[in-house]
């Protein structure tokens, strides 16, 4: 599986996010209460959903279950204006990616992702760059479906 590269524009989430662990992860109820919610969001820019993950700085340097990480759920917005206070906002920074698309049930993810840490990202010429990492979920995400795909964005950079 090798990825295609994307240099994406800053992007204007809006959503709702949570701090949690792969030891503590909640995400099944950071997307319900979000789905529950959305409706309530003005100045969506389409139908794409962001899973998206904001992690510390030392995240990456050794692997702890119990380290913590901000997990947001979130859609894409033309600006924060009328968006009532209860929302969460985030500007999503421009920058280099990898983006691969994952293909199968959304609990088979972790495949994908082992792949893309363990395999591909240590034989390339990319390092990860300090910038979220998220999820792009379009008309083809189908959760639990054999069918479904979405893409994993993983910010990346050149090695030098």
């Amino acid at each position: 599986m090798q990825p295609r590269f994307e240099t994406l524009t800053p992007k204007h989430l809006a959503g709702r996010c949570a701090i949690m662990s792969l030891q503590n992860f909640r995400n099944y109820e950071l997307w319900r209460y979000f789905m529950n919610t959305k409706r309530g969001i003005p100045n969506t820019v389409g139908s794409n959903l962001y899973s998206v993950q904001v992690y510390p700085t030392d995240y990456f340097i050794k692997f702890a279950p119990a380290k913590e990480f901000e997990q947001w759920a979130a859609i894409e917005v033309s600006s924060f204006n009328g968006l009532p206070d209860d929302y969460a906002r985030m500007t999503l920074p421009g920058g280099l990616y990898a983006v691969f698309t994952h293909k199968g049930p959304a609990s088979t993810g972790t495949q994908t992702l082992a792949y893309i840490f363990n395999e591909w990202l240590p034989a390339s010429d990319h390092v990860l760059d300090d910038r979220p990492h998220f999820e792009l979920m379009d008309h083809r995400y189908k959760n639990e479906s054999p069918d479904s795909e979405e893409e994993i964005w993983v910010p990346v950079q050149l090695k030098q």
